[in-house]
């Protein structure tokens, strides 16, 4: 008699995870944030509470790497690799680039649905706000960062520049207007965004007299 293999422990496991993540950005999307249970989500990915506390200690841990996983998956679907800006030595090729593949997950309904759920609550819920930036928002920014001190040190930004402020001159004018909606996101928006901040902290050239 032939025994049957056994389950793979791993493989259920992750799928159980992926449902999991599934369900909690389809429920703060549908019913916000204060409304999502650890128990809603449970239900809704067709496990025990069990498991996700097995896993997780809170719905905003579970959230909070539900959307690290959603931003992976979708700089893997653009053919980058996850979380790293590219240093080709041309500075605003790299960040156009990067920009561009946020607008790709800005305009996603798999990612901004779930976003915007989170935002607005992280504005009235200060300790869920301060958690999203800390632990999601700015690892990502400190990529910007790191590529702005290269950009210095071939020349390419100003020693005296800030790097930490200079990168809020293209990611927030971005951030302010998906958030509010007071325009349109695109790529020749992004792009343009690059330009105009590149003009203002690259080396300026002596004027002629």
């Amino acid at each position: 008699m032939v025994k049957k293999p056994a389950p793979d422990a791993t493989r259920r496991s992750e799928k159980s995870r992926r449902a999991i993540y599934d369900a909690a950005l389809a429920l703060v999307g549908e019913v916000g944030y204060p409304k999502t249970t650890v128990e809603g989500i449970a239900a809704r990915a067709g496990v025990g509470k069990q498991t996700i506390y097995r896993w997780w200690p809170s719905k905003a841990a579970v959230l909070l790497e539900a959307f690290f996983d959603l931003s992976t998956q979708a700089a893997q679907e653009a053919g980058q690799e996850p979380y790293v800006i590219p240093d080709t030595g041309d500075l605003a090729a790299d960040l156009k680039a990067v920009l561009r593949i946020t607008v790709d997950q800005l305009l996603d309904p798999r990612f901004e649905v779930p976003s915007r759920a989170l935002a607005a609550e992280g504005v009235v819920n200060e300790p869920l706000g301060r958690e999203f930036v800390t632990k999601l928002l700015e690892p990502q920014l400190q990529l910007y960062v790191d590529r702005l001190r290269s950009a210095q040190d071939d020349g390419a930004v100003r020693a005296d520049v800030d790097p930490r402020i200079a990168l809020e001159l293209f990611v927030s004018p971005l951030a302010q207007r998906w958030l509010q909606r007071t325009g349109p996101i695109s790529y020749d928006y992004t792009d343009t965004l690059v330009d105009y901040a590149l003009h203002g902290i690259g080396p300026q050239t002596p004027r002629s007299t």
